[in-house]
């Protein structure tokens, strides 16, 4: 799956090729010379490849399991929604914490970061002691919350500038990995999932926060919120196991997930 601004220009892409090359077009020249019919063939080959590529795009738009849309990604023109002050009323990102049981010196990744709103808690709690890899794909959006750290003075925040399939962790040394409001927006979400399994300690907890799909009064568009039978059904055959599930937020799941044990070969 490409990232949404990706997505547009491979289908735009794909629709200049189908000008040039469409399949009308390379039948009308097939009586013309072979010199021609080889630009022709060419064209035609170039089609192909556009119109299987708009398919691999389109067919990775829903995830494979539960056949969820996968939502866009928040740009960094939109961060200001994520430190907006009625957030703190909205989500009650310390009960999060209370109820996830952040300790102190524990590694903690925070995915899909953003401007840091979740990393500057999580900085606070693990404490000196602890370390927080505030994980992206967007450079803008790590530029920002590097301002927000610097201003505050934590030192034991670690920016990762991560890509679409791999959030490029440190292998077996995460003690809990955070997704918060951002699972919903992987466009590989199987792959991502498998490389943050990589990423935990074999005690390691993987923890995703998503709007109530089963409420329709939380007033989240409907991409962006997931019920708790998909997180599961996605979640689970990657390894993972449901450890704890908590409702005690205004709007979103709290699901906690360890690692299942693998069955023997």
């Amino acid at each position: 799956m490409v990232a949404p601004a990706q997505r547009l220009t491979a289908r735009a892409v794909f629709c200049e090729d189908t000008e040039d090359s469409s399949v009308t077009a390379f039948y009308q020249k097939r009586h013309r010379l072979s010199g021609t019919r080889h630009r022709c063939n060419h064209n035609m080959k170039r089609f192909l490849l556009a119109f299987l590529l708009l398919i691999a795009c389109h067919a990775q738009d829903q995830h494979p399991v539960t056949k969820r849309e996968i939502a866009p990604v928040m740009g960094a023109e939109g961060a200001d929604w994520l430190t907006r002050p009625e957030r703190e009323a909205e989500e009650q990102p310390s009960v999060a914490l209370d109820e996830i049981g952040i300790r102190a010196g524990s590694t903690v990744a925070d995915i899909g970061a953003g401007n840091g709103f979740y990393t500057l808690l999580l900085a606070q709690r693990v404490g000196p002691s602890g370390k927080v890899y505030a994980n992206d794909i967007q450079p803008e959006m790590l530029k920002l919350l590097g301002q927000r750290v610097q201003e505050r003075g934590f030192k034991n925040v670690i920016s990762v500038l991560g890509a679409e399939d791999d959030p490029k962790l440190p292998a077996g040394s995460i003690d809990v990995a955070m997704l918060v409001d951002v699972y919903h927006e992987f466009s590989k979400p199987q792959i991502m999932i498998r490389k943050l399994r990589e990423s935990l300690k074999p005690d390691g907890r993987l923890v995703l926060l998503e709007f109530r799909a089963e409420d329709p009064n939380v007033p989240i568009k409907p991409e962006h919120k997931m019920t708790v039978k998909q997180v599961r059904a996605e979640i689970e055959p990657e390894g993972f196991k449901l450890v704890k599930r908590s409702e005690k937020l205004p709007w979103q799941h709290i699901l906690i997930f360890g690692l299942a044990q693998r069955k023997a070969l």
